[in-house]
């Protein structure tokens, strides 16, 4: 969005309209919604981006419920803004820290200010890009215990705040169709001013969860999330944001709550054992966070391989930190084998899994010539020291635990 499109939307036509409109969905006629909307009177300009709101509003559900209706965005924005559900769990560690005031430093649309205010927090949210801090001042309308300021992160007085949050712009500037940075030093603010803060205030750090472990300070909690199987992101947090003896935890968010692993450190591995007859595939954030051998433990598992993250044992257990699988049947990793075995089994929807072999699913299915028929099952390609295996799977459904 540019700064003239912005100045079209902020008026009292530009929100009545953007508001007026029904929800967009997937059954969305834009064609005929733009003409209706030209007929009306309304400038090609405005129309084009209430539409383009209308339509980031819908995508934002995902992640913000239904405040997204309330909201508005940038194409980029959204893409690296923090869920509702994380940053309520974010503006936490703040409250229970006994902090009163944080400047969000990089806020983008303003998704942690949000939650920061939400949760009784005085907040200076801080963006260096003109169009995405008047946007964050529109969302953070509703709390006046919310200030946004248009200016340089590195630059910020933060003389008379408690604490700061960053959550560093990943992606090239601009508002849509910016592109991943591979360079942490390209970051904005930069990582080194980022780190800086956490050895002068209370400090968190938000990152991508692929970040490089090497990079991780030794000074903080590192906590990974997972939203729905989802690694959504690496938490860095510094000082009293920090929970003493923790460095790494695994978050898991899934549809029964919120759930937690976490150590000193990285766990050791469990011992080596043989394909059982049930097969585990830890959650990402345990991955991430290397807590594998502490899971796999706490199951009566042990690993298949030191290299890959998949364990077996000879019962089922439920976990919200793993997948479970009842190992089927063991094959050869050879594909006219495992065709003709699917076929046999009338085998049509088939999931394909792989850890440790360099394999592609999406054409490995095609060279499986899958035939019609009425049964599912899970097919996981792995290896166990220098074998190359298929495991034919179906996965454990868990009875729901009584409240």
């Amino acid at each position: 969005m540019e700064s003239t499109e912005l100045r079209e939307l902020l008026t009292a036509d530009g929100i009545t309209l953007l508001d007026s409109l029904p929800p967009y969905t997937a059954a969305t006629d834009v064609l005929r919604t733009v003409s209706d909307l030209r007929k009306a009177g309304h400038s090609p300009s405005l129309v084009a981006t209430v539409l383009t709101q209308a339509k980031l509003r819908h995508k934002a559900e995902s992640k913000f419920g239904e405040f997204a209706q309330r909201m508005l965005f940038t194409e980029a924005g959204l893409e690296q803004a923090t869920r509702l559900q994380v940053a309520a769990l974010h503006a936490g560690r703040y409250v229970r820290a006994g902090l009163g005031s944080v400047a969000d430093l990089g806020c983008s649309i303003g998704a942690d200010a949000l939650a920061f205010a939400a949760a009784g927090l005085i907040v200076t949210a801080v963006d260096i890009d003109e169009v995405t801090a008047a946007i964050a001042a529109v969302n953070l309308a509703p709390f006046p215990e919310a200030t946004v300021v248009h200016a340089d992160a590195a630059t910020t007085d933060l003389s008379a705040v408690d604490a700061v949050y960053l959550d560093p712009a990943r992606r090239t500037a601009g508002h849509s169709e910016t592109t991943r940075l591979s360079r942490s030093d390209d970051y904005s603010p930069s990582l080194s001013f980022a780190f800086g803060l956490g050895n002068k205030l209370p400090t968190g750090i938000k990152l991508g969860p692929g970040f490089d472990r090497d990079e991780i300070p030794a000074n903080c909690e590192a906590q990974w999330v997972s939203v729905h199987g989802d690694v959504v992101e690496l938490g860095l947090w510094f000082g009293p944001l920090a929970r003493p003896g923790i460095t790494r935890s695994a978050l898991v968010i899934d549809k029964s709550g919120t759930h937690e692993m976490h150590a000193a450190g990285d766990s050791v591995d469990a011992p080596l054992g043989p394909i059982d007859e049930y097969l585990y595939e830890p959650d990402g954030s345990v991955i991430r966070a290397r807590l594998i051998g502490d899971l796999a433990r706490s199951l009566g598992a042990h690993m298949l391989d030191e290299h890959i993250a998949y364990f077996s044992a000879s019962t089922a257990v439920a976990t919200p930190f793993a997948s479970c699988f009842r190992v089927v049947k063991e094959m050869p990793l050879d594909i006219k084998v495992l065709g003709k075995e699917l076929s046999a089994r009338g085998i049509s929807s088939l999931e394909i899994k792989k850890r440790g072999v360099d394999i592609d699913p999406a054409e490995f299915r095609k060279k499986l010539n899958l035939k019609a028929g009425k049964q599912n099952a899970t097919l996981i390609l792995t290896r166990v020291g220098e074998r190359r295996v298929a495991l034919l799977a179906e996965r454990v459904a868990f009875e729901p635990t009584a409240a």
